[in-house]
């Protein structure tokens, strides 16, 4: 017979009640000083955010130091640390070649902008006077307000202007934290080095502290996580690149104005799952419609064809079943993450998710297992044991038998089927 779980058991002794006491007296005094563990808890963080930021970057260069050590290096710890260089230069090369390539084009593309602005409005005007001749659509307000150029600029110069003391205040912070980002990068250096040696020992601490079984459970569901965090994001960043590149590539061969400014934002944001495509199309073509209102519309229908052969055929390839949610579940997942966390919550909310809903299942499944019904409800007969069925064999009557499905128990023997 199964051993009951604690939670079966009734308080019996005054060790039993002593704990249940205990228990709710710290509970009531956690919700006490709940303000002051938050507040605390934030300056914890604080503290440890170049850590932190040490964990991020030896998260992201991870998968290639296992590469590198295992398919290049044949997994010899004496030529570890030259797969950790390798990883950092793969890694300064790639930030080096976007500042060289992408950054002064985005920037001649930015100034393009702002130069011809007079004119793109001029142009749009353009478009809403035909459409109110041709259609009979009232836009003289629209006209009226786009005429209105010099004090849309002033406007625009008076904002910048005023946010430029936060600006400043934001460099300063910047410059003064590079103490901290040296902190990350080293401490990224060691956690890489010593990986193998820091999982150890957090493996020693979580069995030392728990129970075997729970010990083993957390040390699971911390592996189904990492599982479905590397896969995702290492996915959805190979996935945004590659849609980038088409999309650059197309861009350029219909001699669309700003391709690599809007290629380099589609990318930025097609990491983020579901809206991340809009959040990236509705401001390229809004830069767009005051350049060349015809190429908005082309970037438009480029845009949608691209991401139709993203989300059926690259995405697939690449992604797989790393979350295996459906269409609803992605969708809650990136809201949830982005009304809690923001943007970190809309990139990181469909693989925590998913780890959970992984959870919950495997919940579920124990519920209904214990309760010995399957999914529609229906109980389960579990077959005779070894022990009774040789019992039976040996003719003992008194041995529990078992009905064939749909056999009638009040049929004679010769009635039955052999």
């Amino acid at each position: 017979m199964s051993k009951k779980l604690w939670l079966d058991k009734k308080p019996e002794t005054n060790k039993d009640w002593l704990v249940i006491l205990c228990s709710c007296i710290l509970f009531y005094l956690v919700l006490g000083a709940l303000g002051s563990l938050l507040e605390f808890a934030g300056v914890l963080m604080s503290i440890l955010s170049p850590f932190a930021g040490g964990v991020v970057l030896a998260y992201i260069l991870d998968p290639f130091v296992r590469w590198m050590s295992g398919g290049v290096l044949h997994n010899n710890p004496r030529m570890r640390w030259l797969a950790i260089l390798c990883a950092y230069l793969l890694l300064l090369l790639l930030i080096f070649l976007l500042s060289w390539l992408v950054v002064p084009q985005v920037g001649t593309s930015m100034g393009t902008l702002f130069t011809s602005l007079p004119g793109y409005v001029a142009n749009v005007q353009k478009l809403l006077l035909e459409l109110q001749e041709g259609y009979g659509v009232n836009l003289q307000g629209v006209v009226d307000a786009l005429d209105d150029y010099e004090q849309l600029m002033t406007n625009l110069y008076n904002m910048v202007a005023g946010a430029a003391p936060e600006i400043m205040a934001t460099l300063q912070t910047a410059a003064s934290n590079l103490v901290a980002v040296f902190t990350a990068v080293a401490s990224s250096i060691y956690m890489l080095a010593g990986k193998e040696k820091l999982l150890h020992q957090l493996r020693t601490v979580i069995h030392a502290v728990l129970p075997r079984g729970m010990a083993e459970q957390t040390l699971r569901i911390c592996h189904s996580a990492n599982t479905n965090i590397t896969g995702f994001l290492v996915g959805k960043i190979i996935d945004a690149a590659i849609v980038a590149l088409i999309l650059f590539v197309g861009m350029s061969i219909l001699n669309i104005s700003f391709a690599p400014l809007i290629a380099v934002l589609m990318g930025i944001t097609n990491i983020i799952p579901v809206f991340g495509p809009f959040i990236g199309a509705i401001p390229s073509i809004a830069i767009l419609l005051f350049a060349n209102p015809v190429q908005a519309l082309e970037f438009l229908v480029l845009v949608v064809c691209v991401q139709q052969v993203d989300s059926n055929f690259i995405a697939p390839k690449i992604l797989g079943q790393s979350v295996g949610l459906s269409a609803l579940w992605v969708l809650f997942a990136v809201v949830l993450g982005a009304n809690l966390f923001g943007v970190v919550g809309m990139v990181l909310g469909v693989p925590v998710f998913a780890t959970l809903c992984g959870l919950v299942h495997e919940f579920i499944a124990w519920c209904l297992d214990r309760r010995g019904i399957d999914e529609e409800g229906v109980r389960i007969v579990k077959p005779e044991s070894a022990a009774s069925a040789a019992v039976h064999i040996q003719g003992d009557e008194d041995a529990p038998s078992r009905n064939p499905a749909g056999a009638d128990p009040d049929a004679q023997p010769s009635d039955r089927t052999p």
